[in-house]
């Protein structure tokens, strides 16, 4: 016990910080890479043009890690980032590198990463899009991903070498036609799918990010051994399948009985250390600050902000993908909500870098039974109190207690945005419709539909204003709550889209009957 205790003890500069030293146990050494590839200045400004060596072929047995080791992308002005203070003013002078083991500032609040935004101005927006661009949809190393295909504006000093991808990312964003023209009116409604991913949610987007920079830690023989979560579901799934692929241990808190089969068998698959608590989200995330405090597990919820810088891509993507044309709208569901200041810093850093000239307004979604921030919105920004989460179907964002209330808060503040909620009957019923026109949407894709509704409806939002409703996981995680809709096995709920199968003889007569009373139905009404 006295030996197991020794291992895990950790020195302290600050109760927030683990201090490196490498003599603190025989686990924790490593040797250091030494394939790191050499940056040369140049006065190249073009994408295009950028420098680098002669891909392998097909039989020269050179894969796409040792290209990129193999290749020098070229820079005249080195970028960096470093963690801060969240909202610090400009006499602060607290700051950490990325390399430290830090997840709160010296006062106890939160942290961002703040890039050298002098280095990333010496290029013009220009040249950042069409860099961007020119990497999408391509296999080199790492910049197939969705993530890193911005890696100089997500984690620029990392060695692609340390990288963790399942090339992530470039999800789709979709028209919902039929949707938007019948129950809104709308002629420019569009989904951004981030649940088209490696498992199923955008917190893929922010798990190659943190994991990677895991990878590179410990390659420093810094004192991290595994990596920790709590979880309502998507974050463990997320977290154990990127550990998995860099072969580091996962550790992951989940509230018992309050996550979907799909969900848990993820990271169960996936091997990691699975711990089942008798308590609700808030209370695995206290748990899992205590216990990160003491062990080397380096913690993986949103109050670390390296996943936000993945997460932000998402609004890069949005970009993008409408050929750097602004949105009026964006919403996203928000739990922990991470993720609403996520896209904030995404759109704010191209309108920064000269990319766009403004940013869409934002909407976080919230579930009627779990919505704080809402409460907070509603009371004008006077007293924020978190709440006991009741069950949502909803899961991933039932949340009483979110880590980021201050960065959602300044997000919304700072882009003119609202907080909308729903009833549990609102997100299913939306849902439901949303199906009916071709979608296989999440309980919280949900939210966010019933949001944009809520707000069309009053006329906050306009006919022709294009919005983009942020679906943050795929539908097939979540098919028991379809399979009860349907059923209409919800207590205290009408279902009143539900469309169950229909039972009938097998005899030809009987299947005539009901397919002839079924095509009358469907006859257009004159």
């Amino acid at each position: 016990m006295a030996a197991s205790a020794a291992l895990f003890h950790q020195p302290h500069c600050h109760s927030h910080c683990f201090t490196s030293k490498t003599s603190q146990t025989s686990l924790l050494k490593k040797p250091i890479s030494s394939n790191y590839p050499i940056i040369r200045a140049s006065s190249d400004n073009n994408p295009s043009q950028q420098k680098h060596t002669n891909r392998g072929g097909g039989g020269s047995g050179i894969n796409i890690r040792d290209e990129a080791r193999r290749r020098n992308v070229i820079h005249t002005h080195k970028f960096s980032a470093k963690y801060v203070p969240f909202n610090a003013g400009p006499s602060c002078t607290e700051s950490y590198s990325l390399d430290e083991v830090v997840y709160r500032s010296q006062s106890g609040g939160l942290l961002d990463v703040q890039h050298d935004m002098g280095a990333l101005k010496h290029y013009d927006g220009a040249y950042w899009k069409a860099l961007f661009d020119s990497r999408v949809g391509k296999t080199t190393w790492p910049y197939g991903s969705g993530v890193w295909s911005k890696k100089e504006w997500v984690l620029p000093e990392i060695d692609s070498d340390d990288i963790v991808s399942a090339f992530e990312g470039n999800s789709n964003l979709f028209w919902a036609e039929r949707f938007g023209k019948e129950f809104l009116q709308m002629n420019d409604l569009w989904v951004k799918h981030c649940g088209i991913s490696h498992t199923g949610s955008f917190k893929d987007l922010g798990m190659t990010v943190l994991v990677s920079q895991v990878n590179r830690l410990k390659k420093m023989n810094k004192p991290v051994i595994g990596v920790g979560c709590a979880s309502t579901g998507d974050t463990s799934a997320a977290l154990s399948a990127y550990c998995a692929s860099a072969g580091v241990p996962s550790i992951v808190f989940l509230p018992a009985n309050k996550i979907s089969i799909a969900q848990l068998v993820q990271p169960i698959a996936n091997g990691a250390f699975v711990l089942s608590l008798d308590t609700d989200f808030d209370g695995c995330m206290q748990l899992i600050r205590e216990v990160t405090s003491e062990l080397p597990i380096y913690l993986a919820n949103s109050l670390n902000s390296l996943r936000l810088e993945g997460q932000k891509t998402a609004a890069i993507e949005i970009l993008q993908q409408f050929d750097w044309e602004v949105p009026d709208w964006v919403i996203v569901p928000g739990g922990n909500l991470g993720n609403i200041y996520a896209f904030y810093k995404g759109f704010q850093m191209c309108k920064e870098l000269g990319l766009v000239d403004r940013i869409p307004r934002l909407v976080c979604a919230q579930a009627a039974n779990a919505n704080p921030l809402y409460l907070y919105y509603k009371s004008g920004w006077k007293d924020f109190k978190p709440v006991r989460a009741n069950t949502t179907f909803a899961s991933a964002i039932q949340i009483g207690d979110p880590v980021s209330i201050d960065r959602a808060v300044y997000a919304l503040k700072n882009c003119d945005g609202i907080v909308e909620e729903a009833t549990e009957e609102e997100l299913m019923d939306v849902s439901a419709q949303a199906d009916s026109t071709g979608m296989f949407v999440c309980p919280h894709t949900g939210v966010a539909l019933s949001a944009l509704i809520k707000l069309r409806c009053k006329g906050v939002i306009g006919k022709t204003d294009k919005t983009v409703v942020v679906s943050t996981a795929h539908g097939l995680k979540f098919t028991q709550s379809k399979i009860d809709y349907h059923s209409q096995n919800i207590k205290d709920m009408a279902c009143r889209l539900a469309n169950p199968p229909v039972s009938v003889k097998a005899d030809f007569g009987s299947v005539m009957d009901v397919l002839k009373k079924y095509l009358l139905s469907k006859e257009p009404k004159y």
